[in-house]
């Protein structure tokens, strides 16, 4: 299965994600996000000590806990100078009022030959979660 595509976009940067599971899906629509940023399978292969930042969010809709998730990967990507190239959610909690999310960024020191492209922020402009066969979730990132 495709883990996302980027769709055509006037001014910004657009993309679908998809996965068997919403966990999945967010998994993938972060992958996206980080790909449009820098060249994640040079830096995954790259003999770097792997560098961990915890992500955690509550939200109170599906489309709330990816938006705060993709803001919060964005931002500490750029914190911590990080040639993020993956991102790994180890709690998921959907049974609830309150959505909550924990994860890890993966990433290793950022390097200018990695970087691709520069992302302001994540924008809740035609964002969605949908469930049909497989999750898909849409997200427009101003670059």
């Amino acid at each position: 299965m495709r883990k996302f595509k980027y769709m055509p976009h006037t001014a910004d940067m657009s993309f679908i994600a998809y996965g068997k599971t919403f966990k999945e899906a967010i998994e993938n629509a972060a992958l996206a996000l980080l790909s449009i940023m820098v060249d994640t399978k040079r830096i995954s292969k790259v003999n770097d000590k792997i560098k961990r930042i915890k992500i955690r969010e509550t939200a109170k809709t599906y489309e709330e806990l990816v938006w705060f998730t993709l803001q919060d990967i964005l931002s500490q990507r750029e914190i911590h100078s990080l040639g993020a190239y993956k991102f790994l959610i180890t709690k998921l909690d959907t049974k609830s009022n309150r959505y909550k999310l924990e994860g890890y960024i993966l990433g290793k020191t950022l390097k200018e030959e990695y970087m691709l492209t520069d992302v302001k922020a994540v924008t809740p402009y035609n964002l969605y979660v949908k469930k049909g066969k497989v999750y898909s979730i849409r997200i427009v990132v101003d670059v």
